[in-house]
């Protein structure tokens, strides 16, 4: 019997500088916040029918954005897994950002 066992990359280290940290922590900040802050924003200058269809459509962009944030700093072979807002966080500032090399 086969058993596919997918190798396990490390995360990234924990950042030195409090520019790679402000980075990630923005970047989670966006990912995790901008879908309720549309539509509590949408609430306050429309009614309620067009705040939950600005909620839903955020919702989709925002699953959207995530997957390419996702897809793009993550390596191959790890994208098998579960990752949180944090972690895709952690891996876009470390690749793009302060260029972290295993």
């Amino acid at each position: 019997m086969q058993t596919n066992i997918i190798e396990e990359i490390d995360s990234p280290k924990k950042f030195n500088s409090k520019k790679c940290k402000l980075i990630s922590f923005l970047i989670t900040l966006f990912l995790q916040y901008t879908t309720f802050l549309s539509g509590l924003i949408a609430i306050y200058l429309y009614d309620y029918f067009i705040a939950i269809l600005i909620f839903i459509l955020t919702f989709i962009i925002m699953g959207i954005i995530r997957s390419k944030l996702r897809n793009s700093c993550i390596p191959l072979k790890q994208q098998e897994y579960y990752y949180t807002d944090k972690n895709i966080a952690k891996w876009f500032t470390a690749k793009n950002f302060c260029y972290y090399e295993k």
